[in-house]
Order: C-alpha cells, then structure tokens, then sequence
C-alpha cells in the first residue's frame, strides 16, 4: 500500500468520524432544546399555581438566613 493510499483511507475514516459526531451534536442539540422548553412550561406552571394560592414564587422568596 502506498503513502497516497493510506492517507485517503485514514482522511476517509476521519471524515466518517466526523460526520458521526455531527450527528450526535445535532441530536443533543435538539433534546436540549425541548428540554428547555419543557423546564420552561413547568416554570410557567409552577409560578401560576403559587400565585393561585397566594405564595410568594419560591424564587422570590429571602433566603432563611437573610
């Protein structure tokens, strides 16, 4: 096997590698995103039901050592 020949399989290897890779990222990318919008739907969620029953939202509440 000559050095050309060697170089195009390991380049073709690694080009596989890569597109593999960018396919995980993508993936990631879009489970992250709904599971933003999920925490952000139980935020919204969470907030209503205080207010519903007349609680300071947690987030907004003083620490207990202030």
């Amino acid at each position: 096997m000559d050095k050309l020949q060697a170089l195009e399989e390991r380049m073709a290897h690694l080009q596989r590698m890569m597109d593999d890779l960018s396919d995980v990222v993508a993936r990631q990318d879009a489970e992250i995103r709904r599971l933003g919008r999920h925490v952000g739907l139980l935020m919204e969620r969470e907030a209503t039901r205080e207010a519903a029953d007349g609680e300071i939202p947690l987030a907004d509440q003083r620490p207990p050592h202030w």
